[in-house]
């Protein structure tokens, strides 16, 4: 598998999502979790990749988490990653997502082409949705000069309604002088009719006239409006087309610099597990700490704390709890009865027995999640326990658990918390 520098940071934005999407569907089956995450995995499936970015983010740059994540999706797609393989997927998104978080051989390539594909398919995307509101402000100009055509006909209707309003009037109005010419009282108030009727003629025309001139008005204006619309669209495309090219030549030159800078992978190892290899023994898992005061309750409390180290001094215990049995069965049933502890806390534990007068190593089968080291030949167990505990950073919590005094006060030196064997057995025994 290769290994590379790309973050998820740097990804595109739907790669991105896209990974997310992948780690929120498999992160409820991933094992030891970190406290974030442990509660993201709780929400509903359709929230955690929106609830739990940021979470989820953080995690995936510890390379130990993001390869239990990656085994996760391999398990759940299988066909897909499969297509991966051998070159049939067709979906650039769902590959570039793929790629970045199972990493498989040949990944940063196909990733490279991915991104470059999808990049090209969010600028074609980004190039549809404005043509599409270029369609609209063209469909809304249409409008607006439809509905001007509409209104000017209509007020056109109404001034020749008024033209012939007035013709009307002016033809009563000769009539009317026409008939005064034989009775001059007649004619008069004809006269006097007509002038009337002139007048309020003129007055109906007048108004007739201004509210002409101000629908001229409005139609200059919703002409102008429709103009500026049609100039806003063509500025809108020229902008959107020019924020694409930006786009696209940005993630080019970004994955062009990610295909130059690949670094070494991180590191995966604990600061105790060189301590542990060098002396030899057997695979184990999680732990905590404590102080001589600590009960069952207490102690249960401490190893359900986030990333808890728990080191047991492992003939102390067991001759405390089982004196009558040989040192074979007291292994035995030590280790046997912290199996359920370690798998219900997922405490990193580690149980040391003395060793120092052993020219061999008897075999012991160490329950899943516990590590089991026996001291090199010389060396009693309370010197590897102060080494491993020393090992560890001052603020993790990390219990030792004996009943010897000087392992006890040592432990506690190295900032650690010491806990009586009583407190332990009675914790198994619970």
């Amino acid at each position: 598998m290769e290994e590379g520098t790309i973050r998820l940071e740097e990804l595109p934005v739907a790669v991105r999502t896209r990974v997310l999407t992948l780690v929120a569907d498999v992160l409820p089956d991933v094992a030891q979790l970190p406290a974030p995450l442990r509660k993201v995995a709780g929400f509903a499936p359709a929230r955690r990749a929106r609830l739990g970015a940021a979470a989820i983010t953080a995690g995936l740059d510890d390379a130990g988490l993001r390869d239990r994540i990656a085994h996760q999706v391999s398990v759940r797609r299988q066909d897909e990653l499969r297509a991966l393989r051998d070159g049939t997927m067709h979906d650039a998104l769902e590959a570039a997502a793929l790629d970045w978080l199972v990493r498989p051989q040949g990944w940063t390539r196909r990733l490279d082409d991915s991104v470059s594909v999808v990049a090209e398919q969010a600028a074609h995307q980004a190039q549809v949705v404005a043509a599409a509101r270029d369609e609209r402000w063209q469909q809304r100009a249409e409008q607006a000069e439809a509905e001007l055509r509409e209104v000017r006909a209509s007020y056109k209707q109404q001034v020749e309604g008024y033209k012939s309003e007035v013709a009307q009037l002016r033809r009563k109005l000769g009539e009317a002088r026409a008939k005064g010419r034989d009775v001059d009282q007649e004619a008069v108030r004809a006269a006097r009719e007509a002038e009337e009727a002139r007048a309020a003629a003129e007055v109906a025309l007048a108004a007739r006239e201004k509210e002409v001139r101000r629908l001229r008005a409005e139609v200059e204006r919703l002409e102008a409006e429709a103009q500026e619309g049609r100039r806003g669209t063509r500025s809108e495309r020229e902008h959107a087309t020019a924020r694409t090219r930006v786009l696209l030549d940005t993630i080019l030159e970004a994955t062009a610099g990610l295909r130059r800078e690949l670094a070494l992978p991180p590191t995966t190892s604990t600061p105790g597990e060189r301590v542990e290899e060098s002396l030899a023994a057997t695979p184990a898992a999680v732990g905590a700490r404590a102080v001589p005061e600590v009960g069952p309750a207490l102690l249960e409390q401490y190893l359900a704390l986030p990333r808890a180290r728990l080191v047991v001094d492992g003939y102390n215990v067991s001759m405390s709890t089982w004196s009558s049995s040989s040192l074979e069965a007291q292994r035995t049933r030590l280790l046997g009865a912290m199996a359920p502890l370690v798998a219900r806390t997922g405490a990193e534990t580690t149980v040391v027995f003395d060793g120092a007068d052993a020219e061999t190593r008897p075999p012991t089968a160490a329950p899943r999640g516990v590590k089991v080291l026996f001291s090199p030949q010389g060396v009693i167990a309370d010197q590897v326990i102060g080494e491993l505990v020393e090992a560890e950073p001052r603020g993790r919590v990390v219990l030792v658990v004996s009943d010897d005094r000087e392992v006890q006060a040592r432990a506690q030196r190295a900032g650690a918390r010491a806990v009586p064997s009583a407190a332990l057995v009675g914790l198994l025994r619970g």
